[in-house]
């Protein structure tokens, strides 16, 4: 009888160690089919857009809307980015408040990065330049040559540029994508959700939410 009891109990052991076997199985195949969707879902994604998503943010809130803090700053270099993007506030908003500056800068990266939108910064200002009616920053398709006539606003507009990209500036328009002047109204106003007013810009973005704004 022991001998037999033995024999049940080896045999069920067995029976359990099989069951614990195939369901890690299952399991590991599981997990298998998640990563190959995870991994296929990473190469989706553009390299630039990525490392932006991966890339922790320097020194983030530091900034101080003050001219005295902007003047702080050393003068900034960068890439040709940092340069396009320098150009686009200076043209865009030089005239505005230094927090105006920062918001329109805002727009600008919610934009690179949005799925709706080209994956840098000067493939997002220079969206649609050269086709009628279609260039997303007036300064590109306007007809008139694009002069730095006040170089000082533009090592200003350059210093903002450089603390954006730096990640050093605390979040301004709730993921706006879009901005207009308050001394008009284009029509996709009526359409999007208005965020938030800064200066003399109205604060736009699409009635969408995504997780990457």
């Amino acid at each position: 009888m022991r001998a037999i009891s033995q024999a049940v109990m080896v045999f069920s052991t067995v029976l359990a160690m099989s069951g614990v076997a195939s369901a890690e199985t299952i399991s590991d195949a599981g997990n298998a089919a998640v990563r190959k969707a995870e991994q296929r879902g990473l190469k989706a994604v553009p390299s630039a857009k990525l490392a932006s998503l991966l890339t922790a943010p320097k020194n983030t809130g530091d900034v101080a809307y003050t001219r005295s803090w902007l003047e702080a700053q050393p003068n900034p270099t960068g890439n040709a980015n940092w340069q396009c993007l320098s150009e686009a506030l200076y043209f865009e908003a030089r005239g505005e408040t230094l927090k105006g500056q920062f918001a329109v800068a805002e727009v600008i990266m919610n934009r690179v990065a949005s799925t709706r939108f080209p994956d840098s910064l000067c493939g997002v200002i220079n969206q649609g330049t050269g086709r009628k009616y279609q260039c997303q920053f007036t300064y590109t398709c306007d007809g008139n040559p694009e002069r730095i006539n006040e170089p000082n606003s533009f090592v200003r507009a350059g210093k903002v540029a450089r603390a954006v990209m730096d990640g050093r500036a605390p979040k301004l328009t709730n993921g706006a994508t879009h901005y207009h002047t308050t001394a008009v109204r284009p029509n996709w106003a009526n359409v999007y959700t208005r965020t938030t007013s800064i200066g003399v810009h109205r604060f736009y973005r699409h009635n969408y939410r995504s997780a990457s704004n």
